[in-house]
């Protein structure tokens, strides 16, 4: 299972849970799923916004033994890929991210999770094969990860032009290895604006991103 998060808004986050989750679906026998704790991977994915209950609403239900099964609500998002949606309801801090984890781990494929923007769950990132901090090299990024006390496994690195900071100075700072670095293009933009990164996923990305799945 990989967590893909971020501490600042505008990193890339959706877009590189969306590519990871679409590149195992594509090289898994069984396909794979991605869990949208965020809200975006519909809109990245070219999806109409789904109307169904989500995780939010999962969340919501009290008790265990009373709560839908996961596999319920998952939607099919390409020929091989399945999504679990945010959902409408509130994710707060009450979220029982361990029973999510140990709900996930029965559908028995490769998982990829948005997390968002902002401190992720320990139990979620406790239980994650894979830590992954979305970042660009932008100080302000870097202020916020220093801060941190969590660390994530590794980071995947969203290059920018004209930046003053590198590779090296994000390792320093958060104190972990950059193991993938996206080269700016605009045909990822493009095809993300179009809402054709699930059917036309640029070569590039997926290559740059592979080695992170």
């Amino acid at each position: 299972m990989i967590v893909c998060w971020s501490v600042k808004g505008g990193s890339g986050t959706t877009v590189v849970a969306s590519t990871l989750a679409l590149v195992h679906a594509e090289q898994s026998p069984r396909g794979a799923l991605i869990v949208d704790l965020a809200g975006d991977v519909p809109a990245v994915l070219g999806l109409a916004e789904p109307s169904g209950i989500g995780v939010g609403e999962w969340f919501a239900q009290n008790e265990n033994s009373s709560r839908m099964s996961l596999q319920s609500i998952a939607i099919q998002a390409t020929a091989n890929l399945q999504l679990i949606s945010r959902g409408a309801a509130t994710i707060d801090a009450t979220a029982n991210f361990a029973e999510l984890c140990a709900s996930l781990a029965t559908f028995d494929l490769p998982i990829v999770i948005d997390a968002g923007c902002g401190v992720v769950s320990a139990d979620l990132l406790a239980r994650a094969s894979s830590s992954l901090l979305i970042t660009r090299p932008c100080y302000l990024s870097l202020r916020r990860a220093a801060q941190l006390n969590v660390a994530p496994t590794g980071i995947v690195l969203v290059n920018e032009p004209g930046r003053a900071l590198g590779k090296r100075d994000v390792e320093s700072v958060i104190g972990a290895p950059v193991i993938a670095e996206i080269t700016f293009d605009a045909s990822i933009s493009r095809a993300v604006d179009a809402g054709l990164l699930a059917s036309r996923l640029p070569s590039l990305l997926a290559k740059q991103l592979s080695v992170a799945a």
